[in-house]
């Protein structure tokens, strides 16, 4: 007699299992350490970083940071190595910073590629300390496609499936973790269904669907019907199945999970704003976030003055979180380094703080010296000169990022600074 109970891919040892879950989507400012500790504070069942290029990852030193025992992989980024009196004191950039007990089998990597063999190396720089990879195929920013990763993979599916399987047999059965991928849907839901079917066979535990096409903006609203045909697909191989698209809330995923027969959900820009989205309602629920900002937000500088998080990232995540007509918004806008925020948001008195976040900025060395439009000629012409002599050395090559990835002595492991790194 055929057994009824559902068909479901083994859990790996050191893995998890998607079913049942409600996440934090990866996002490349919001799924910074301090973000992803605060989503699980509020109840995220898994944490998933943001998307790091391959050959960002691929090179760098693991260790242990003393003052925040946070695991860091680390490196000197393309600029200083080319010009190395760009940065005197030769600081390392952080690409990646994880808790090791706090984020325990909670956090997935998510990692950019366009190259089985290079994503297996970069995989295992990490396989040990976190809980899965997960390839990203649904990024339809210019700076994952344009190399071929990201939503290019959609059109490259034979590419894609052997990055998976190469994960599935090198990292994830030697490391006894699950490998999973994140797509989006296609215009034509035959070709999604072709694609899906595909994907189930390559061993991977986990599939994430964002309900939008390539194209598409996070303002337009999600298209979910398709939703249901990729879940059912899923379930025949026994692979969860994650919906990701204009999920705001626990009880908001809990009832499109039922209502589409999904396993999961995944939390995404709401999730920037107000990290308590992710509370029961019986808790709370993200309602009170309105009245409660401040609760949110102290939390958030304590977790960010623990890890030591860099300053620019900080600074934007606040700027998500602080309605921007209260008074504290525009203080905060101000604040050039950790003790300014603490006082701007008149945090001085909890926690020792403020005395925390002038130990944290001397750490960091914020804020930055001022120097003026004279000192800073000289400064450039000083390390012109330097190297060969007083021959003159060409500047190092100039990467347009993001204000939130600026350097300022511990880089975060944005995909856009990454993909800086790895030019």
């Amino acid at each position: 007699m055929a057994s009824s109970e559902p068909v479901r891919v083994p859990i790996p040892k050191n893995g998890v299992d998607y079913r049942g879950t409600v996440v934090l989507a990866p996002m490349v400012r919001s799924g910074e350490l301090p973000s992803r500790l605060l989503a699980l504070k509020y109840g995220a069942d898994l944490v998933w970083g943001p998307e790091t290029i391959d050959r960002a990852i691929i090179g760098t030193t693991r260790r242990l940071n003393p003052h925040t025992q946070t695991l860091e992989w680390s490196r000197l980024p393309t600029s200083k190595l080319k010009n190395p009196h760009l940065d005197p004191e030769n600081r390392e950039s952080v690409l990646y910073r994880i808790h090791p007990e706090l984020e325990k089998g909670k956090l997935i990597y998510q990692m950019g590629t366009a190259n089985p063999e290079l994503a297996v190396q970069a995989a295992k720089m990490v396989a040990a300390d976190v809980a899965g990879i997960d390839v990203n195929s649904g990024c339809p920013k210019p700076f994952s496609t344009a190399g071929g990763m990201g939503a290019a993979l959609l059109k490259t599916p034979d590419l894609l499936c052997n990055i998976l399987t190469s994960l599935v047999e090198e990292v994830g059965k030697p490391y006894e973790i699950g490998v999973s991928v994140k797509i989006r849907i296609l215009d034509d839901p035959e070709d999604t269904r072709k694609l899906v079917e595909r994907l189930v066979k390559t061993g991977i535990t986990g599939l994430t669907v964002h309900c939008r096409t390539t194209p598409m903006r996070p303002r337009e609203r999600a298209i979910r019907g398709q939703l249901k045909m990729v879940g059912e697909i899923c379930h025949a191989a026994g692979v969860a199945c994650v919906m990701n698209g204009d999920v705001t809330s626990r009880t908001e995923a809990l009832a499109l999970m039922k209502e589409f027969n999904v396993d999961g959900a995944m939390i995404a820009t709401e999730a920037e704003k107000n990290p308590s989205c992710f509370r029961p309602d019986a808790e709370g629920g993200p309602h009170e976030w309105k009245s409660q900002w401040k609760t949110v937000v102290a939390g958030y500088m304590k977790l960010a003055i623990q890890v030591e998080n860099r300053w620019g990232n900080t600074k934007y995540l606040l700027g998500q979180m602080i309605p921007g007509r209260e008074e504290a918004y525009k203080a905060m806008n101000r604040s050039k380094c950790y003790a300014d925020v603490i006082k701007a948001l008149e945090l001085e008195n909890v926690d020792d703080l403020l005395e925390k976040a002038k130990v944290v900025d001397q750490h960091l060395g914020i804020p930055k010296e001022e120097l003026s439009k004279a000192q800073k000629r000289q400064r450039v012409k000083e390390s012109l000169q330097q190297g060969s002599g007083e021959q003159e050395q060409p500047e190092a090559k100039r990467v347009k990022v993001p204000d939130s990835a600026v350097v300022d002595g511990s880089m975060a492991s944005t995909a856009e600074v990454a993909t800086a790194l790895a030019a």
